[in-house]
């Protein structure tokens, strides 16, 4: 049981990452047509998709990825939770 649950916790830091390069690679010109921008792009945009749909750019500052972000911080930290009140 401490292995699925370290497992899913290691598999939510890894898309936070993803998610981190990939909103920093919108500073970047061009690189999100690269392969890699490809990828994190088809991991990434189906997450944040419904947080732009809820969260409207303030002028030309999108922060809905810092709110989902948050949200998979505190899935993470919600899942040690969980972990500790099991063991």
């Amino acid at each position: 049981m401490a292995f699925l649950f370290s497992l899913l916790q290691q598999l939510i830091s890894l898309y936070s990452w993803a998610l981190i390069i990939y909103i920093l690679m919108s500073w970047f010109p061009n690189a999100r047509e690269t392969s890699i921008g490809r990828f994190l792009a088809n991991i990434c945009e189906p997450y944040l998709e419904p947080f732009r749909k809820i969260i409207p750019p303030i002028g030309m500052i999108d922060i809905s990825p810092i709110v989902a972000f948050l949200v998979l911080n505190f899935a993470r930290s919600g899942l040690h939770s969980v972990y500790l009140w099991l063991v």
